[in-house]
C-alpha cells in the first residue's frame, strides 16, 4: 500500500471522531497497540532527541524497503509513533523522502498537541527521513 493510501486511511479514521478528546483517546488506543520494539534496540543510539518522553526508533533496510519499530515511555507518544510507522514502514527510501506529512495537520495533530509533543513528533519525522536518506545513499552506492 502506498504512503498516500495509508495517510488517507488515517485521515478517514480520525474523521470518525467529532471532537479532539475522542481523537486524543484514539491516539492513546493506537499507542497501546504499537508493536513492541525488540529490547536490543532500546539503546541510546536509537533515542530520538528533542522528545519530552523517551522514544526509541529503530530502522532496518532489506535492500528495497525500510522497516521501522519504535517504543516510548508515554502512551500518547506511542500513538504518534504508531501513526508514523503505519505510514512509512515498508516503503522505499525514495517514497519516504518524497512523501508529504500534511496528513498530520489534516487530522489535527499539529494543532492540538502541546508544543513539546509537537516537537517530539517532528523529531521522529526527521529521524525517519534521515534513515531513509542514509538507506537511499547506501542503495545508490551499491548500484555503482
Amino acid at each position: 500500500m502506498k504512503i498516500e493510501d495509508r495517510t488517507q486511511a488515517i485521515i478517514n479514521e480520525f474523521s470518525n471522531f467529532d471532537d479532539w478528546m475522542d481523537k486524543y483517546n484514539y491516539l492513546i488506543e493506537l499507542g497501546k497497540s504499537l508493536p513492541l520494539i525488540d529490547e536490543q534496540y532500546k539503546v541510546e543510539n536509537n533515542l530520538i532527541p528533542g522528545c519530552q518522553s523517551r522514544v526509541w526508533l529503530h530502522a532496518e533496510f532489506d535492500g528495497e524497503n525500510v522497516h521501522f519499530t519504535a517504543d516510548s515511555d508515554a502512551v500518547i507518544t506511542k500513538g504518534i509513533a504508531n501513526l508514523l510507522i503505519r505510514t512509512f514502514s515498508g516503503q522505499t527510501p525514495q517514497e519516504i523522502l518524497s512523501s508529504s506529512t500534511e496528513f498530520l495537520s489534516e487530522i489535527g495533530l499539529t494543532e492540538h498537541l502541546s508544543p513539546t509533543r509537537s516537537n517530539g513528533m517532528l523529531s521522529m519525522l526527521k529521524q525517519i527521513k534521515m534513515y531513509a536518506l542514509a538507506f537511499k545513499a547506501k542503495q545508490e552506492m551499491e548500484k555503482s
